[in-house]
């Protein structure tokens, strides 16, 4: 059965009427696990996302992407080890076969980690409790992982255990219109990027991105010989008229370079410059996308991040999301939730989240994709580590679940706008509208300002990247830095504009404030401009 194309796609929820009597919501979790057979969650216990997902026979099935995989990724075979590992369910297998030590030898009894419990308030207190983990939980019938599993070898999909975490919250919020989607455990989102890179390219393609984009993806292919292409961007991002340009008139014979089917992109947020693609924007990508053949990376750290409105100064404050339900009507509708082809490889991490030091983060993508994906895994990263797995297990599964953890997000969401909000009010206060502007950013950690350089008294004389880099030292000395708009341009001669990136995500409220007003100084002693915004020489007034 061949899927629909995205121009005649139904809505997102007549999809899911469709296809589903009732698709899984936060409160469907208890009674699907009820239901379900007794998880297996031993040493190297074997796990897939269809232990854990909804049936969707009805939904078609992900196009094959044999022919966009390389010759690397193909050849990789199951790891022979990591397969022997299915028979030790088995309660009356003696084992000799593994490199298994025993857990006797790991210096660690218990683990004790003090959490709050989100409130569905973000006034109200939030309470602390002790999760604690022992040595055999399992054994012991105290939890369904523990010290003795974690801290072993596992599956390069991941625990079982937080496996169908990751999973149950992928159909919650995504849902993905076709059948055999998969998920695995990462070790963040720049090394799914790299292994997602070495199943697709080889030396000498060139990909697409943002113009300006998350400088790591850009260094991370360098060194494999794949080159990147900026596409055009606005304030929603990338634009996808941009890139059907680019795309259809591509000649192969006059570059010499074959036609680019590969797209990174981050929908939400954006890195550097913090725009959000509207469902819009996404479906006009994605038609591309069909239209081209292009298979698309969605990685998306940010995607929870998404803000409230930017309302300005002395402006009342639109009431914001309370729960799971109002929370998924206020994000954007992802790439993955709407791909009909399964031709989206999607990137989830916990990094932004709860924290980047778990290095945890999950893929998902069709099974095809995932089961190449895991042959890498295997032999290369291997997985999360066992503690962070542990950790998030004990965290988002036994004393959170899925409600309280989208009160966590609920929670983070306000904190964020009120961070984002503090950064654009000293903006709005200090910086010189003359010569530097701004959109607010509506998801993410970043702030993105242009600045009009050919303002500047010496335009004629200096280059831009000159000029640019005066006003970096001009921060440094003032005790502000602010990270270059050229560090992030997908091309090295791409761009013609001035930017610079600024981050809201970690400095107190009131440093935050001091370092906008530093920046401000700095503009304008390099601008020559007075505190009414005129210059003081050069320039018209």
């Amino acid at each position: 059965m061949a899927p629909p194309s995205a121009t005649d796609m139904p809505s997102i929820s007549d999809i899911q009427a469709e296809t589903f009597s009732g698709p899984l919501s936060v409160n469907g979790v208890s009674t699907r696990r009820a239901k379900a057979p007794k998880m297996s969650g031993g040493i190297a216990a074997h796990a897939s996302s269809d232990m854990f997902k909804s049936s969707s026979h009805s939904k078609p099935k992900a196009k094959r992407w044999d022919y966009r995989l390389n010759e690397e990724s193909v050849s990789r075979l199951a790891c022979s080890l990591k397969a022997a590992a299915k028979y030790l369910k088995d309660p009356d297998l003696i084992s000799l076969g593994g490199g298994l030590p025993s857990s006797e030898y790991y210096p660690f009894e218990e683990i004790n980690v003090k959490v709050p419990i989100p409130s569905t308030s973000p006034e109200a207190d939030s309470p602390d409790v002790l999760m604690t983990t022992g040595k055999h939980d399992i054994r012991d019938g105290k939890s369904l992982y523990d010290i003795h599993v974690a801290l072993n070898y596992g599956q390069a999909t991941g625990s079982p255990q937080l496996l169908r975490f990751v999973t149950e919250h992928t159909e919650i919020v995504h849902d993905p219109p076709y059948q055999d989607w998969q998920c695995s455990l990462t070790v963040g989102n720049t090394s799914a990027l790299d292994v997602a890179l070495r199943m697709f390219t080889t030396r000498g393609d060139y990909i697409m991105s943002e113009e300006y984009t998350f400088v790591s993806a850009v260094e991370t292919a360098a060194p494999m010989g794949v080159k990147v292409i900026g596409i055009k961007m606005d304030e929603e991002g990338l634009i996808a008229s941009s890139m059907d340009q680019l795309l259809s008139d591509w000649n192969e014979k006059e570059r010499g370079i074959k036609k680019p089917w590969l797209l990174y992109t981050v929908p939400s947020g954006q890195n550097p410059t913090g725009a959000t693609q509207s469902l819009q924007r996404r479906r006009d990508i994605y038609r591309c996308a069909q239209k081209h053949d292009v298979y698309i990376f969605e990685d998306e750290p940010y995607y929870f991040l998404q803000m409230q409105p930017y309302t300005g100064p002395n402006s009342p404050d639109i009431p914001p999301p309370t729960n799971s339900v109002e929370l998924l009507k206020s994000v954007v509708p992802s790439l993955l939730s709407i791909d009909v082809d399964g031709r989206v490889l999607r990137m989830d991490s916990f990094s932004k989240t709860i924290a980047p030091g778990l290095r945890t983060g999950w893929i998902t993508a069709p099974e095809q994709i995932v089961e190449r994906y895991v042959r890498h895994h295997e032999v290369s990263t291997q997985g999360p580590a066992g503690l962070s797995q542990l950790i998030l297990y004990k965290l988002l599964d036994e004393t959170w679940g899925h409600d309280k953890y989208f009160n966590w997000l609920c929670n983070l969401r306000l904190d964020y706008t009120k961070r984002r909000d503090i950064m654009c009010y000293a903006c709005e206060e200090y910086l010189p509208s003359e010569v530097v502007s701004w959109v607010p950013p509506m998801a993410g950690m970043f702030h993105w300002i242009k600045i009009d350089w050919q303002q500047h008294p010496h335009a004629s004389s200096k280059t831009m990247l000159e000029i640019e880099d005066e006003i970096f030292h001009a921060g440094i000395d003032r005790g502000v830095l602010a990270a270059k708009g050229s560090w992030f341009r997908a091309e090295a001669d791409g761009g013609k504009d001035l930017h610079f990136r600024m981050t809201f995500a970690a400095e107190s409220l009131d440093k935050i404030k001091e370092a906008i007003r530093r920046l401000g100084e700095a503009v304008r002693a390099v601008f020559l401009l007075q505190e009414n915004g005129h210059l003081k020489v050069g320039g018209a007034s």
